[in-house]
């Protein structure tokens, strides 16, 4: 359960320089959590690829969206309830567990019964016991989400860093060594599961909560009325977003769709590492002042200046030198995949302005205007699909691109309705720093064009470059987000975090 001083924290009562300073560990801890298990994770991913082919990691895509529609069904939106609620009790986080294990079983039980069907749509009978076996993550993942939730609630990212790390750890040493040893596919199988299993026994030991046998049908209707719009709002987000990876699967080989699943988990590793570091700990910090629209919109201008300050540079900086990483990391039977990461970066450029703008639907209790927007956007995504397949994979990548941007307009238009956060604020706030990372990664790969270096020089010397012209930049423009990043960051590193 929630310690008292954070109910006071968290609470109506709350000193905002706390809940400050608090957010601002939070973030910090679960940046590192981010870095580290997702930093882990691209370590793995590439040392798997030298010992996998691109078939293998198709194999993995063509399961992806099943497993991930089962997980989304076993979470049902109940974590994010369970942060939002500002009084839980014992028998609220009760009612949650014994919800998603039940949940996670009806989920397991659909999959293994759709697994013949799902070969057979691929013509991949390989599939059938693969889904069955990598399924069973949905059953493990059910016993951590009520821990998982709690710790959020906390802003105790600590916690979490302490169970992920070891378990990405363990999890991808077993992995590349079976790799290793030839077993194909199944190496990135047993990684799934063993880093879910590893991190929910260490998060039962190290949280400390544990389910009694009370049980509220309110508390359930409460949570579900809350979560169950999340849900269908993620599941539809779930579907679409492996929705390429189906198209690609399908019309494709099976080694054109690991290409761009192996691209777009790399893609992955970067957006998701700030993005969800700074959405997951703003979320629960930010909820407690959501009546409050003044403090609320001052708060989500600080986040979305800071992470699209951050992210802009990384997503940029990685499409000018995708090409020399891959060509020193990977072996030439990936180097087909050098263009697809250069896309999606693009395209995910413009992700923490949709995922920022969603998050203040939810702190505001409105899953409804989530819902709406998500089936306008997933409209927007599936028009332009229709017409980008016939270009290929590159169509598709260009498709995404116009997508996310036309994407853009109802999540802002939502979040400026219930906060009054314009377009023009927001750009405001975010294209200066865009704009820098834009003509930095030009000069950066108008260098790797004309210099022909070794590839790990070009690494080298265009990292240091591209970090030292942003931030050179960054000061002489004095952005906004520039000067409240060093503030924070000189902040910690005289207290300590």
């Amino acid at each position: 359960m929630m310690k008292s001083k954070d109910k006071i924290l968290l609470g109506e009562h709350f000193q905002p320089m706390t809940l400050r300073k608090k957010t601002i560990t939070g973030i910090i801890w679960n940046f590192t959590e981010q870095l580290g298990r997702r930093g882990i994770s691209v370590v793995i991913t590439l040392l798997l690829a030298r010992f996998l082919v691109p078939s293998d990691f198709g194999l993995v895509a063509m399961m992806a969206v099943f497993l991930a529609v089962a997980e989304s069904l076993m979470n049902s939106g109940f974590k994010q309830a369970l942060i939002r609620l500002q009084d839980a009790e014992q028998v609220d986080f009760n009612t949650a567990f014994y919800a998603n294990i039940c949940l996670g079983v009806l989920s397991y039980l659909l999959l293994f019964l759709a697994a013949p069907f799902i070969a057979q749509f691929y013509d991949e009978p390989r599939l059938i016991i693969l889904i069955r076996v990598a399924g069973l993550n949905i059953l493990i993942h059910a016993f951590q989400v009520v821990q998982s939730s709690i710790l959020s609630r906390e802003l105790n990212f600590k916690v979490q860093l302490q169970a992920t790390i070891p378990a990405g750890i363990i999890s991808g040493i077993i992995a590349v060594s079976l790799a290793f040893a030839g077993i194909g596919v199944w190496a990135l199988i047993v990684q799934m599961l063993l880093a879910t299993l590893i991190t929910t026994v260490l998060l039962w030991w190290l949280q400390g909560w544990r389910p009694t046998a009370r049980f509220s049908r309110p508390s359930l209707w409460g949570i579900y009325n809350f979560g169950y719009k999340l849900f269908l709002s993620g599941l539809l987000d779930t579907i679409f977003q492996n929705l390429y990876v189906i198209v690609i699967a399908k019309l494709f080989a099976a080694t054109v769709a690991g290409h761009y699943f192996f691209a777009k988990k790399i893609t992955d590793v970067v957006v998701s590492q700030l993005v969800s570091a700074v959405q997951t700990v703003t979320y629960p910090a930010l909820a407690t002042f959501q009546d409050d629209n003044v403090r609320l919109k001052a708060g989500y201008r600080k986040v979305i200046g800071i992470t699209t300050f951050l992210l802009s540079p990384a997503m940029l900086l990685l499409t000018a030198v995708a090409e020399p990483l891959f060509v020193f990391l990977l072996p030439e039977k990936w180097h087909t995949a050098v263009m697809y990461l250069q896309l999606m970066c693009i395209a995910n450029v413009m992700y923490p302005l949709h995922a920022i703008n969603v998050n203040i639907l939810q702190v505001k209790g409105r899953s409804d205007l989530f819902l709406v927007a998500e089936i306008i956007k997933k409209i927007i995504a599936i028009t332009i699909l229709a017409i980008s397949y016939r270009y290929g994979v590159i169509g598709i990548l260009i498709g995404q691109i116009v997508t996310s941007v036309l994407c853009y307009v109802p999540n802002c238009y939502f979040s400026n309705k219930l906060i009054n956060y314009t377009v023009r604020e927001q750009m405001a706030d975010f294209m200066p720093g865009l704009a820098l990372a834009g003509a930095v990664a030009i000069v950066i790969y108008g260098a790797g064009y004309l210099l022909h270096w070794p590839a790990l020089v070009k690494l080298m010397i265009f990292a240091v470059a591209a970090g030292g012209m942003y931030v050179v930049g960054a000061h002489v423009l004095k952005l906004q987000a520039y000067l409240m990043a060093r503030e924070i960051i000189k902040a910690r590193m005289s207290r300590g975090v």
